[in-house]
């Protein structure tokens, strides 16, 4: 192909091409530390691009765990509608005749929520109060909780009315001995209400 075929936009781009290799740079032996250099970025962009991969697995799991915490919340909240509850009416025994008291025991996730009223017994102080029980056929005490007055009183157990029905209220004194004195003002037995 002669000069005078080429079209002026080919003539162009020989020309450009022509210059560029006609520079002494282009034909010069790179420096000995350009290579390493190059390895060097390439995997300073390489860790770049871990960091940056991390950080988005670190968000999808702080992503993941909002929302699995929302879903047991939700689930909590749902069993909550789902409660089981018990109730009890207590007597008073020949040590408070006059006593009586309600009872509502409702599961939660934690355990029994068990709130009493109580009426006809006196507030008991200076080391004295009363002990809350819940008992099974056998005779086994769980204790639930101490108080000094039963008109609010919030208590817990880890067992439940299902397997321990029988709730016991008794007479303590803070002598280290943790044992029942056996001295019950209230009794009641709890049902599925």
């Amino acid at each position: 192909m002669s000069d005078s075929e080429l079209t002026p936009a080919e003539r162009a781009e020989i020309e450009r091409v022509s210059d560029v290799l006609a520079d002494p740079a282009v034909w010069m032996e790179p420096p000995a530390h350009l290579q390493e250099a190059v390895v060097a970025a390439i995997a300073s962009e390489a860790g770049s691009v871990g960091r940056r991969r991390r950080v988005r697995f670190a968000l999808v799991g702080v992503a993941a765990a909002i929302l699995l915490a929302v879903g047991v919340t939700i689930g909590v909240q749902l069993n909550q509608d789902d409660s089981i509850e018990f109730a009890a009416s207590l007597s008073g025994t020949e040590l408070a005749p006059s006593a009586t008291g309600d009872v509502t025991l409702t599961k939660t996730p934690s355990g029994w929520d068990i709130r009493l009223h109580a009426t006809g017994l006196p507030r008991r102080q200076d080391g004295e109060f009363y002990q809350a029980w819940l008992k099974n056929d056998d005779g086994l005490l769980v204790p639930i909780g101490s108080f000094n007055d039963g008109r609010e009183v919030i208590l817990w157990s880890g067992v439940g009315p299902g397997d321990f029905p029988i709730l016991t209220i008794t007479q303590e004194v803070a002598d280290g001995d943790q044992a029942s004195s056996g001295l019950v003002v209230l009794v009641g037995q709890a049902s599925q209400s």
